[in-house]
């Protein structure tokens, strides 16, 4: 394992891809891996391309690609897809979808399977990110699963957030009832040349100037990624949202929300395995749950019981 982190650290795509895998099967090496590549972490910007189903996010995405390779920046992709429901695995090819950089040694692309997670963003996406990060990427892309109203995770990771709409997204009071208001740093409307694209354009803008969060006035853009339009000004916009947050205290507030995201979600998993453990290895936990589901007593009940037998030393 050291030999492997040696050779990530080192720019080896091999060891990369292994350890991604890992980070995957959620190996139980996974908590040294992480431990151990922190001190490198901190180079790579994570721009997050989230939005309804349809919206065009792949071929934006494939877009930034290129703009970011023309800039000289090492790209690193985590295409969040849903799971296929036998094997676990990503559903959906975006190697395929993404040929155009097959070959490309400066680009990454990796589809993780969503595995059920909420928010378009699997349980695995962060770890990954990570990786990627100690591997020397400047940019790493994620794009989320096209789930709607749901894509809320991606605030949690992405350091800068694009919202990709299109004319036909409807009515943008919906949008706004969704999260994706305060989800957004951009909102791009992709599709632009469709009827509707300049109505959604004004209503956008006019619920951005109401926002109550002025510090960053989040800027919305008509672009056409099929047809390569636009993309220049979404990347200026891009650097100028990461301008604002290395220049001004936001990103540390952003880096701690990250950061205790994360450790609410690991705490919360260590729970659910040590009550897994518990209900094979200590009866009375398990008869503690059998009366939850008899409906003997409440699930609150259940917790209040239960939650001190689990956290004694």
């Amino acid at each position: 394992m050291t030999e492997l982190l040696k050779k990530l650290l080192a720019g080896d795509r091999l060891a990369l891809s292994r350890m991604i895998t890992l980070v995957e099967n959620q190996s139980d090496k996974l908590p040294a891996i992480m431990s151990q590549i922190h001190d490198h972490l901190g180079h790579a910007s994570m721009i997050g391309i989230t939005g309804p189903p349809g919206a065009g996010k792949s071929t934006l995405v494939n877009r930034l690609i290129t703009q970011g390779r023309a800039l000289g920046k090492k790209i690193g992709v985590v295409a969040i897809d849903p799971s296929s429901p036998f094997s676990g695995g990503a559903l959906l090819g975006d190697r395929i979808r993404m040929q155009d950089h097959a070959s490309d040694e400066g680009v990454f692309i990796r589809s993780l399977g969503s595995r059920g997670a909420l928010g378009g963003v699997s349980r695995a996406t962060r770890d990954v990110v990570r990786l990627m990060d100690a591997f020397g990427m400047d940019w790493i892309l994620i794009e989320t699963v096209g789930v709607g109203q749901t894509e809320l995770n991606i605030m949690e990771i992405a350091h800068t957030t694009v919202v990709v709409l299109t004319p036909e997204s409807g009515d943008t009071i919906q949008t706004m009832k969704a999260g994706l208001l305060e989800v957004a740093d951009l909102f791009v409307i992709n599709k632009a040349d469709r009827e509707g694209a300049d109505k959604i354009l004004h209503e956008l803008k006019a619920m951005v100037e109401m926002s109550p969060h002025q510090n960053w006035l989040v800027p919305v853009l008509k672009i056409q990624a099929f047809h390569n339009v636009g993309i220049e000004a979404l990347v200026k916009e891009i650097d100028a949202h990461q301008q604002f947050l290395q220049g001004s205290q936001e990103l540390v507030v952003k880096q701690a929300m990250l950061r205790e995201a994360e450790l609410a979600e690991l705490l919360a998993e260590q729970f659910r395995e040590k009550f897994k453990e518990a209900l094979s290895s200590r009866p009375e936990i398990k008869a503690l749950q059998k009366k939850v589901l008899e409906g003997e007593i409440s699930a609150y009940e259940g917790v209040l019981k239960i939650f001190p037998k689990l956290t004694k030393p």
